[in-house]
């Protein structure tokens, strides 16, 4: 019986280290913790990228407040916004004033967007002085400002950072461009002597707006350049103490620059009729639909134009911007053309700058393009959308 225990019990002992083996050895609580502890920086690391990664384009807001509303031109810029805004995924809020002296009520809505600590904010000024306080707050809120269409002149530095804008003077060189592309206006030029120079006026309503002054001076620019291929050093421009160049020869060519002393109907009529009182005047370039409006009233609300009976038949004329008298003169073959912005372009490139800016890339300024319209494709699907009443 003495035996038969002793062989029970070695047994039993004999299992258990059998089953002592087979057994995973267990984790000592230093190699516990030294795991615990390599893992945790990790996990860290990546809440931490988490926090500080830009918001996903969705969570995006930009709002965007312009210098009007009911306008169609507005509504085009509206348009193009809408379009990058889907595009990009991002949300925006266009809005602006009744009329382009409401500057009080854009003060409001730029304050209201503020309030709403958007992601970036769009604008175009009606008058920097009055915004200057929301600028510098929008700053040290971190949040983004953009300008579009004239976008924020004279802004302090740092507090708007980039516009999609037109490039007024390279448009205004367009019309210049197209006048050199007719031929029967270049034989015109050809034809043209030092003792019988042939005269371009220039129409602007103000020599102070920077749009208008840039569009001026892009004109001439341009024009003067083509000129000179012609003629080299005889293309002389007149007019106005701002543009005026002397030729280094006696001109064959004359820029004559006229400028209204006032944005009245009547001013802007006057300087039409002195400028077709000149003499071997081929063309004329009405920088803006101000300007473009005094001509025509200058001209018989633009049947004197007219290519067939017309009393100035001959005269090439390009114009810019649109409105109804415009397109008619343009409809009508009266102008050779004109030129338009694209407003489609100034809201779809405001939103995309605002949504890398804010994304924290780095933004510049873009220019918006502009398009030549005539007779032949102003009713165009791409052209027509651009060119309001």
């Amino acid at each position: 019986m003495k035996k038969r225990l002793i062989s029970i019990l070695m047994v039993a002992l004999a299992c258990a280290f059998v089953f002592a083996a087979c057994a995973p050895a267990a984790e000592t609580p230093s190699e516990s913790a030294s795991t615990e502890a390599s893992t945790a920086p990790e996990a860290s690391t990546e809440a931490s990228a988490e926090a500080s990664a830009p918001a996903a384009d969705g969570d995006i807001t930009v709002e965007l407040v312009a210098k009007g509303f009911q306008h169609q031109f507005w509504q085009v810029v509206k348009e193009g916004a809408e379009a990058a805004g889907k595009d990009l995924g991002v949300s925006i809020n266009f809005q602006g004033p009744p009329s382009e002296s409401d500057i009080q009520a854009q003060v409001d809505m730029l304050n209201s967007a503020l309030s709403k600590n958007p992601s970036a904010i769009c604008l175009a000024a009606l008058d920097t002085g009055s915004v200057t306080s929301q600028l510098a707050d929008a700053q040290a809120a971190g949040i983004p400002v953009i300008g579009f269409d004239s976008g924020v002149p004279d802004a302090p530095e740092g507090q708007v950072l980039a516009t999609a804008a037109t490039d007024n003077a390279a448009a205004a060189g367009l019309a210049a461009e197209e006048m050199m592309k007719d031929s029967a206006f270049v034989e015109k030029v050809k034809a043209a002597t030092p003792e019988k120079p042939v005269r371009v006026a220039v129409l602007s309503q103000d020599a102070t707006s920077t749009s208008v002054t840039q569009r001026t001076q892009g004109f001439i620019d341009t024009f003067k350049a083509a000129a000179e291929e012609i003629f080299p050093d005889q293309v002389a421009v007149e007019g106005h103490d701002l543009y005026a160049v002397a030729s280094a020869q006696d001109p064959a060519v004359i820029i004559s620059v006229h400028i209204a002393p006032t944005t009245d109907a009547a001013d802007l009529k006057n300087i039409g009729s002195a400028a077709l009182q000149e003499d071997n005047l081929i063309g004329v370039f009405c920088s803006n639909e101000g300007s473009v409006t005094g001509f025509l009233n200058a001209t018989n609300d633009g049947a004197d134009l007219d290519k067939e009976n017309g009393t100035y038949k001959d005269l090439t004329v390009a114009g810019f911007d649109a409105g109804k008298t415009q397109k008619t003169a343009v409809s009508n073959g009266w102008f050779l053309g004109s030129v338009t912005q694209d407003p489609y372009q100034i809201g779809y490139q405001a939103v995309d700058l605002a949504v890398k800016a804010a994304k924290g890339e780095t933004v510049s300024d873009v220019d918006t393009g502009a398009k030549w319209y005539n007779a032949a494709n102003i009713g165009d699907e791409d052209i027509a959308k651009l060119v309001y009443d």
